[in-house]
């Protein structure tokens, strides 16, 4: 089969014919149908986003056919249509550990150990491939996925299952006022979708890329948009004033910045008794005030991946309609020019996503 592939990370990302995935036990093979390539992808293979086991089929997430199934394997079945979430668990209570397969990211304390290193070392293809092998407890079945008008547009599904990971440990209910921070972004996009689908009385979306906040604002009549330029306290007070108060619940996505400034300008905003929830990719430390977070009873959590639970959640609200996917700006690109593919990647920007689509 055809994959790309990355020796290690600095080198080029190449499109390489390798050995098609065989099943083993705890295993599934997945014909792949859409990928979403990251916008940061780049970056990643430059070594920008830290450590994966090379050499390695690169590529995370994704909708796939389910081809082959092993005996021990009872979470998908062969034919269906599948999500895989490249998000992979030791399975310990006591100490859990957490890697994304095909990409980078460890969860807990981001460290690697032997055992987050033998978990990459065991399943190492990634999604941007004709074929992928992938543990079944990495793969979720979508019953009725496999008749959906437009299969590229579900690749989109992993990102709309972490934002809202992010948006049920807020505990947002209908009704609520939400911003997201980076919602020029594609995860901050995909949370604004989340939040609009349960209810949220208002959403105002924070980025800087201003044309991708025009196009969040056309979603819903609730959608405002803040284009960050003035400094934490003058994003604060753009946000309060396009809310008409404060935040009941502030979602941050939120790339790698050079300051911590737009997302304690969130913080600044939460109400007493409010939520905030940090998903994204910020780097810096936070000056978290004690006495505000104290006597504002603010609640202050990480969110990283999500449960499967959630993730058929999402997969239902898009079935039914009520996540609306006709938003989404889907270009769609072959595995033949991946240095090509990742240039394109680099241009998308919040609702417009490039997918791979591994066969015509």
């Amino acid at each position: 089969m055809q994959a790309w592939t990355l020796d290690e990370l600095g080198s080029a990302l190449t499109l390489e014919e390798v050995p098609d995935p065989l099943v083993r036990s705890g295993g599934v093979v997945l014909r792949m149908l859409a990928v979403q390539v990251p916008a940061y992808t780049r970056a990643l293979v430059e070594g920008g986003r830290g450590v994966i086991a090379t050499p390695t089929v690169l590529g995370i997430g994704g909708i796939g056919v389910v081809e082959e199934v092993a005996d021990d394997v009872t979470t998908v079945r062969p034919g269906e249509t599948a999500l895989c979430t490249g998000f992979l668990r030791s399975g310990r209570v006591a100490d859990p550990e957490e890697v994304l397969l095909g990409w980078t990211g460890i969860g807990g304390r981001g460290v690697t150990t032997a055992t987050t290193d033998r978990m990459r070392r065991v399943w190492r293809t990634g999604t941007f491939a004709e074929r992928a092998l992938m543990p079944g407890s990495a793969v979720l079945a979508l019953p009725g996925a496999d008749v959906h008008a437009d299969p590229t547009k579900l690749a989109f599904l992993p990102w709309l299952s972490v934002a809202a990971g992010a948006v049920e440990r807020s505990g947002m209910t209908a009704g609520d006022r939400v911003v997201v921070l980076g919602a020029s972004g594609q995860m901050g996009g995909a949370a604004v979708l989340v939040a609009l689908a349960r209810g949220a009385s208002r959403v105002v979306a924070v980025g800087r890329d201003a044309a991708s906040l025009d196009r969040l604002e056309t979603l819903d009549s609730r959608v405002g948009a803040v284009r960050s330029v003035s400094g934490r306290a003058g994003d604060a007070a753009a946000i309060s004033a396009a809310l008409g108060g404060e935040a009941d619940v502030v979602i941050d996505a939120l790339g790698p910045t050079p300051t911590s400034d737009l997302t304690m300008a969130g913080f600044d905003t939460v109400r007493t008794d409010g939520t905030m929830v940090l998903l994204g990719g910020v780097r810096q430390s936070l000056p978290i005030p004690y006495d505000q977070l104290m006597r504002r009873r603010i609640t202050l959590r990480g969110s990283w991946m999500c449960s499967e639970e959630t993730a058929f959640r999402v997969w239902r609200q898009v079935e039914a309609g009520v996540i609306d996917l006709s938003a989404l700006d889907v270009r769609t690109v072959g595995l033949e020019d991946p240095e090509a593919a990742l240039t394109q990647a680099e241009q998308s920007r919040g609702l417009s996503i490039l997918a791979l689509t591994p066969r015509p």
